[in-house]
């Protein structure tokens, strides 16, 4: 049998249909008021310090940052997930090289120098995250902005975008430029 290269469990359970028992490796599941199943994957390449003050998804490998802010679930809808799954996927990056971090989760806030200096990213992709909320200047949707210590990438939601082809082309048309 052929060793898995995935730990994540929306796709395996998309790929067996048998009863999966655990060889050692973790993998948390949270679910939240509208019984929607969204994974917490333990944060490995992080620093300590950013794993205690943050609650996020990923490993954060290649100091790429994800922003939402959903309050109605820990990350996102269970399609929306999978589609940013596939769309990170399509560039070749995996879960684990990036940090996906709802603001609206208790703890994390929007305080933008805070998530500066605790992640320290190189590149933020704001998915429906209005910048005024970060006290950030005004940036146009599916454009850059360049900072001193980063690139902030202002885009939707991936809601927005299943529900919507056109900002789905228009992200796309940009977001595989990171």
């Amino acid at each position: 049998m052929a060793t898995l290269h995935s730990n994540n469990p929306f796709a395996l359970q998309a790929l067996m249909s048998e009863t999966i028992f655990s060889s050692g490796v973790s993998v948390a599941m949270q679910q939240d008021a509208t019984s929607e199943v969204a994974p917490t994957i333990p944060s490995a390449q992080s620093s300590e310090s950013a794993q205690k003050e943050f609650v996020f998804q990923g490993g954060y490998g290649k100091s790429i940052l994800f922003l939402i802010n959903d309050e109605q679930h820990p990350y996102m809808s269970t399609a929306a997930y999978e589609a940013f799954l596939k769309t990170i996927g399509a560039l070749d990056i995996a879960l684990a090289d990036i940090a996906l971090l709802n603001l609206a989760s208790p703890g994390n806030g929007y305080d933008f120098k805070r998530i500066m200096g605790g992640l320290k990213p190189l590149k933020i992709i704001l998915l429906g995250v209005d910048p005024a909320i970060l006290n950030l200047p005004a940036i146009p949707f599916n454009t850059y902005q360049r900072g001193k210590k980063a690139s902030v990438f202002n885009t939707f939601s991936f809601e927005e975008m299943l529900s919507d082809i056109a900002k789905k082309k228009a992200f796309w048309a940009e977001f595989k430029n990171l």
